[in-house]
This record gives C-alpha cells, structure tokens and sequence, in this order.
C-alpha cells in the first residue's frame, strides 16, 4: 500500500470539490459535501487506496450523499488548506458572469437531473457510468437528460425572446 488515505485526499479534494460546487451552486455547501464524502470514506480507507480507481469510487460517494440530501454534523469539519496546491485552472474573472448565469439555469432542475447533466459534460461520462454512480438504469439516466436540456432549452428561449432588441 504505496499511497495513503491522505495522499489521496490531498490530490483528488480540489476536483471533488468543484464536482460538488456544480452539484449544489453553493460553495460552502460544496465544501460539506467533500467533507461528507470523505467522512464516509474513512472507514474503507485501505480498500480505498488500493482501488484501481479510487476517484470514481469518491465521485459515487459524493454524488450519492448530495442526491440524498442527508449532511452529517461532523461535515463541518474542514480539511487542511491546499495552500502548496496548483490551482488547476486559471483565473477566469471575467467568466464569473456567464459561470452565475449557467449555475441558475442549472439550479432550476431537479437534483436527478442536474447530476444527470453535470456528470455528463463536466466529467465527460457515459449514460452507462453515470448509472452506475446513481444507481439508477441507463434509460433513467438518459430520460433525466433528456428532460434537464429540454428544460435549460425552454429558460434559455424564454430569455431570448424577453430580452429587447
């Protein structure tokens, strides 16, 4: 067991973390839902780290605890700052705006739906992987998306048509 439960902490945090900013559009909630994951976690640490893929296995921990909705207490609980970290992406100040915009229209979907769509484009999955993360069958998956992007469609023709000329 070359890595430990730290290690693997330390180098997947940021990424979950953006998956459950995503999820939830609320960065204090993201950060209880990363900490929730990795309290549940904990007790399966060394099966964990000897996976052949232990951040698949994270992503279907988080995602799971934010469709149940359920936050422990100790959630609360943070984690050490990643000051030594790399930022893994640059600093998009002026996509802030378009970054609001996209989060709100994600916000009006039902949670099923949203894990659907996020999973989807920002983690590049397929209907079969993002089934198995959700527990859900692949037609499932595929209606959920069908009827998030029907959705996001409608608000974004609705604005069109609102916005003057």
């Amino acid at each position: 067991m070359g890595d430990t439960f730290e290690t693997l902490v330390r180098a997947k945090a940021q990424g979950l973390a953006r998956l459950a900013y995503l999820l939830t559009g609320n960065a204090q909630d993201a950060e209880d839902l990363v900490q929730t994951t990795f309290l549940r976690a904990y007790p399966h640490r060394r099966r964990i780290v000897e996976m052949d893929a232990p951040t698949a296995y994270l992503r279907t921990i988080l995602v799971n605890a934010h469709l149940s909705g359920q936050r422990a207490a100790a959630a609360r609980v943070r984690t050490q700052p990643l000051d030594d970290a790399e930022p893994s992406t640059p600093d998009r100040t002026e996509g802030v705006a378009t970054d609001d915009a996209v989060w709100r229209l994600l916000a009006t979907l039902p949670k099923q739906q949203r894990a659907a769509l996020v999973l989807r484009v920002y983690l590049g999955m397929t209907a079969k992987e993002i089934a198995e993360v959700l527990g859900v069958a692949e037609a499932t998956v595929r209606s959920n998306a069908a009827r998030g992007l029907d959705t996001l469609r409608n608000h974004l023709a609705q604005q069109h048509e609102e916005t003057p000329r």
